[in-house]
């Protein structure tokens, strides 16, 4: 990046609440059923129509705002939003515009260098969505449109929007604003911020100034991006291509651009819009919402340890590492499964490996997002681990045991059983195999006393070959060093 300028970033971020029902009437939010089944009169607008407040809604918008340090309004409102696109079939969305439920908050972020920043949340408010658009070809693929089609299941499913202040300074500040941002919500079970269900969107406004410039430059906003890497990509871009400009001097357009992942650039969609263009007024329909401090209190007390005080108590009480407890406590559910394990195993260190390395890995490679889906569970783990601990099974054959349990989600002692894994610690049956390795190379063992230690590395791994990876490594390490360098 050029150092002669700064680059200002604010970020919105849409997350759909996990409410059963759609923000002002009784559809079912349900993800995937058949299109146009989840709509009625009032989600599509049908004259005489009368929509009703959610409460779940307000209750979950509330959450999200104590849990971003946020102001509660004790009176806010509703508003329409008048624009016209195929997927709105209202023409004008039910949101909040100048009295929002939620104002002035923070979110902090810990940087690769373990430095904070705050990031300053400007509003959250409370809105419907729009229903959705599929363009299809001739054949019948999505891709360049032929035929349009639209879905209106999810006109009408509750959002909350959460507007940064334009506090973020670089694409990975964004990115640690965002994943930062999802850790918390679905800790505190407001939504599952599926992106690929479109539970969670971004857009982004970016602008470019000379640096010691208080002014800010002229802002664009890039949207169409499914996931936290392409919003760093596509700021990283859009920064070099103001820089680019205001180099040359060129005029920055305000406007709307589109992110391309496949072409990593991003183009003119349309001018930006100004509030005005939407001709917010008050919803006529809705009553303004009065919210008792009581009420709000009551709702702080649901508000869970966060993933950042989790993360400090992990590294206290358990002695782990930063980026151990970074990694345990940035999902809610895997923390869970973690303390739980450690219970059964009272090995805190060891089983943060075994989460990290082959838990993790497995359900990535099995593309599992949430670990209530594997069929291993914590008792069981804690007892894998156990049998580690006390010598019972080596670790290499544990992996074999953690493969079975992750498959079967069987207990580790029967699989051990089963399949004759337990670790030979019987010194006579490990000397017998040492012996037969050691009459089969010789010249290796000559080699390893004139001096060449590095060869009784292939030995050992030549008895763990004999012995099919049950002999305990340390018996083996022991005997084979004392049988022939004494």
């Amino acid at each position: 990046m050029n150092e002669k300028y700064e680059v200002v970033i604010g970020l919105e971020v849409h997350i759909e609440l996990s409410t059963n029902s759609k923000a002002f009437c009784g559809c079912s939010t349900i993800f995937g059923a058949e299109p146009n089944t989840n709509i009625c009169p009032v989600c599509l607008g049908l004259p005489g129509a009368l929509p009703v407040i959610n409460k779940e809604m307000v209750r979950r918008a509330i959450k999200a705002g104590l849990a971003l340090n946020c102001k509660i309004a004790n009176y806010s409102k509703f508003d329409r939003k008048n624009y016209y696109y195929p997927d709105l079939p209202k023409a004008y969305q039910i949101s909040q515009y100048d009295m929002p439920i939620v104002t002035d908050g923070y979110l902090e972020i810990v940087k690769k260098d373990g430095t904070t920043k705050k990031i300053g949340i400007k509003r959250l408010h409370m809105e419907e969505d729009a229903g959705k658009l599929l363009h299809l070809t001739k054949t019948g693929q999505i891709g360049d449109a032929e035929t349009s089609l639209v879905d209106y299941n999810r006109a009408g499913v509750p959002l909350i929007e959460i507007v940064s202040e334009p506090d973020i300074r670089t694409s990975e500040e964004a990115y640690l604003y965002l994943t930062t941002l999802k850790s918390i919500m679905k800790y505190i079970d407001v939504s599952d911020c599926n992106m690929e269900e479109g539970s969670l969107r971004c857009d982004a406004n970016i602008s470019v100034r000379r640096k010691g410039d208080e002014k800010l430059g002229v802002k664009v906003e890039i949207k169409n991006m499914n996931s936290f890497k392409n919003v760093q990509k596509a700021l990283d871009y859009e920064a070099k291509r103001q820089m680019k400009l205001m180099e040359t001097n060129e005029k920055i357009i305000q406007e709307t651009r589109l992110w391309d992942a496949n072409k990593e650039m991003t183009f003119s969609m349309r001018s930006k819009e100004e509030s005005h263009d939407y001709r917010y007024f008050p919803e006529p329909d809705l009553p303004p919402l009065e919210i008792d401090k009581s009420y709000i209190e009551e709702i702080k007390k649901e508000i869970p340890e966060l993933p950042r005080e989790k993360m400090q108590r992990f590294i206290k009480q358990y002695g782990l590492p930063d980026y151990d407890a970074s990694v345990l406590t940035d999902d809610r559910e895997i923390s869970v499964f973690y303390e739980e394990t450690v219970k059964f195993s009272n090995e805190p260190k060891l089983t943060s490996n075994w989460i990290m390395t082959e838990l993790l890995r497995k359900m990535n490679e099995n593309n599992i997002q949430d670990i209530k889906q594997v069929k291993i569970n914590s008792h069981n783990l804690g007892k894998l681990i156990s049998l580690i601990k006390n010598g019972t099974i080596s670790g290499k054959i544990a992996k074999t045991v953690f493969d079975e349990m992750f498959k079967s989600g069987n207990d580790p002692e029967t699989i051990v059983k089963e399949k004759g894994l337990t670790q030979i610690t019987d010194t006579k049956e490990i000397e017998a195999i040492i012996d037969k390795v050691i009459n089969a190379n010789q010249e290796l063992v000559a080699e390893i006393k004139a001096g060449k230690e590095k060869a009784l590395g292939f030995l050992t791994g030549q008895i763990m070959k004999e012995s099919r990876g049950k002999a305990n490594p340390q018996i083996v390490n022991d005997l084979l060093r004392k049988k022939i360098l004494g």
